[in-house]
């Protein structure tokens, strides 16, 4: 199937429909009401849980088996940089940091 531009922009903005929809239907809805403040609490941790979830695999497993030790880079790198990240609160200083780590971890590994 040959997609021309006028296609490609049709399936360009139906996809951004689509992704955008759900997000302004809540706050649409949300926006006239009080929320509780123990759902506020609540939802504040939907975030930290989500990106805990994509992530944790991902530093745990080296060909698709967990490994814990001291070669899993990665997971070297998240216990170094945990307390930065838990003491400051500041993600760009943190990430920044990891990525320093990880460089120098895998610079010395090889």
């Amino acid at each position: 199937m040959n997609m021309d531009s006028r296609n490609y922009l049709l399936l360009l903005l139906g996809m951004a429909f689509v992704t955008y929809l759900p997000r302004l239907i809540p706050v649409m809805i949300l926006s006239k009401r009080n929320i509780p403040e123990v759902l506020v609490k609540f939802l504040k941790f939907i975030p930290v849980s989500v990106l805990s979830a994509l992530l944790l695999p991902n530093i745990l497993m080296v060909d698709n088996k967990i490994n814990l030790s001291s070669s899993n880079t990665l997971l070297v790198t998240s216990i170094l940089t945990f307390p930065l990240a838990y003491k400051t609160r500041n993600m760009f200083l943190t990430v920044i940091a990891g990525m320093i780590t990880l460089v120098i971890l895998n610079r010395l590994m090889v």
